[in-house]
C-alpha cells in the first residue's frame, strides 16, 4: 500500500515538472500600441507692432506751485477764501489790520497833491518872471519826493493784503481771524492743477532716443484703470554722476483733476515702434545649445525649427530668424513632443489647415 502511495506521488511531481517546463517555452503574444499621438494647440506666427518702452517712477509737480505767506508782522483782519476753493490771479485772499497804512497813505496822497498844486502855481510865476528858476526846481525835487513817499505808502498797505498769484486751487487754510502772523507764516497753498509735471529719471544709455514731444504712458495706484497720457517737454542739462540718470520732465494734462502734485506714477516712455515676427512666449523651447519651436506640417506631425529670438515683451517674442508670417507653431503640449511627433490638434487656431 505505502509502494503504490510513493507511486502516485512520484508520476504527479514529474507531471507538474513537465507542466511548468511547457507554460516557460510557449510563445507570448507581443502588444504593438503603434506610433503615439500627442493632443496639441496650435498658434499662427503674426506680424505685430513692437514698441520699445522705457519703464521708470515719477514724481507728480503741479504746473506752478507756492505757499501763500505773510510779508509783514500784523494781525489777520479778514479771510477771504475756503479751503480749496479755485480762485483767479489778483483774488485778496486774506487782510491785514491796515488802519495805520491807511492813515499814512492819506496823508501821502494829502502832500502829493498839495505839492502838486504848488508846482502849478511856481511854474507860473516862473514864467512871469517874478520868480527865480531855481525855485522851480526845488519845488520840482519836493513833488518828486513826496510821489516817492505815495508810492511807498501804497506798497505799505499792499503788504497787508495776501493775493492769489496766478489761477489755481487753494489748499487749506492754516491760520483764523486775529492771529498774529509774521514774516513766513504759511496762511495756505495755491497749486495750478491745469497740468501737472512729471519728473522721472531715466539711466544715460538711453540718452540718445530721448527727445522733446516724445508720448508717455502712467498709472498710479489710485487710479489702477486709467492711464494718462502726456508728452516729454524737456531733458535735464545734466546726468547725475553717482545714479547715471537723467531727469526728464513731461507735460500731462490734468482737465479731470485727477492727479494732484507729490503723487507717485509708473511712467512707460515710447522709445520706438517697428513692424516684426511676433510668436508666443510659450512656444519658445530654450535649451543649453538652442531655442527652437515645434513647426506643424501639414502632414499633421510637428519638426523641430530653430530660431533667432529679439525683442520681449509680455506674452510674446519677437523672432529674428526661423519663422515665416502664417506658419503655426505648437503652443501647448511641447513637453511631450519629439522631432517629427504625429499631433491631434485641441483647439482649432485661427490659420488656415495646413502648413503656410
Amino acid at each position: 500500500m505505502i509502494k503504490k502511495i510513493l507511486v502516485l506521488i512520484l508520476i504527479l511531481m514529474t507531471a507538474g515538472g513537465l507542466y511548468y517546463i511547457g507554460q516557460r517555452h510557449k510563445p507570448t503574444a507581443v502588444f504593438n500600441p503603434g506610433p503615439r499621438v500627442v493632443a496639441v494647440v496650435v498658434a499662427p506666427v503674426i506680424s505685430d507692432i513692437f514698441t520699445d518702452k522705457i519703464e521708470a517712477l515719477g514724481t507728480s509737480r503741479a504746473n506752478e506751485s507756492v505757499d501763500l505767506t505773510a510779508t509783514t508782522t500784523g494781525k489777520i483782519a479778514r479771510i477771504n477764501f475756503t479751503d480749496g476753493m479755485t480762485v483767479k490771479k489778483g483774488r485778496i485772499l486774506v487782510e491785514l489790520q491796515s488802519d495805520e497804512e491807511r492813515a499814512n497813505l492819506r496823508s501821502a496822497i494829502a502832500n502829493a497833491e498839495q505839492l502838486k498844486r504848488d508846482l502849478t502855481r511856481i511854474e507860473g510865476l516862473v514864467k512871469a518872471r517874478t520868480l527865480p528858476t531855481a525855485r522851480l526846481e526845488d519845488q520840482r525835487t519836493l513833488y518828486k519826493k513826496a510821489r516817492a513817499e505815495l508810492q511807498v505808502a501804497q506798497s505799505r498797505l499792499r503788504d497787508r493784503r495776501i493775493v492769489a498769484p496766478f489761477d489755481g486751487q487753494l489748499g487749506l487754510r492754516r491760520v483764523s481771524t486775529g492771529a498774529l502772523v509774521t514774516p513766513g507764516t504759511v496762511i495756505t497753498t495755491l497749486d495750478d492743477l491745469s497740468v501737472i509735471k512729471l519728473d522721472f529719471t531715466v539711466p544715460e544709455g538711453f540718452l540718445a532716443t530721448l527727445k522733446a514731444g516724445q508720448t508717455i504712458h502712467a498709472r498710479s495706484d489710485a487710479y489702477p484703470k486709467f492711464t494718462f497720457t502726456g508728452k516729454v517737454s524737456q531733458i535735464g542739462s545734466r546726468v547725475d554722476p553717482v545714479s547715471r540718470a537723467v531727469t526728464v520732465r513731461a507735460i500731462i494734462p490734468n482737465d479731470n483733476r485727477k492727479l494732484l502734485p507729490g503723487m507717485l506714477l509708473r511712467v512707460s516712455l515710447i522709445k520706438n515702434q517697428s513692424r516684426s515676427i511676433m510668436i508666443p512666449e510659450e512656444a519658445l523651447i530654450t535649451t543649453a545649445r538652442k531655442k527652437y519651436v515645434f513647426l506643424l506640417q501639414k502632414n499633421n506631425h510637428v519638426r523641430q525649427q530653430t530660431v533667432v529670438i529679439g525683442r520681449r515683451r509680455p506674452g510674446a517674442i519677437e523672432i529674428l530668424k526661423g519663422l515665416k508670417i502664417g506658419q503655426r507653431i505648437v503652443t501647448e503640449g511641447t513637453l511631450k513632443l519629439q522631432d517629427n511627433s504625429k499631433v491631434v490638434l485641441q483647439k482649432a487656431d485661427n490659420a488656415a489647415n495646413g502648413e503656410s
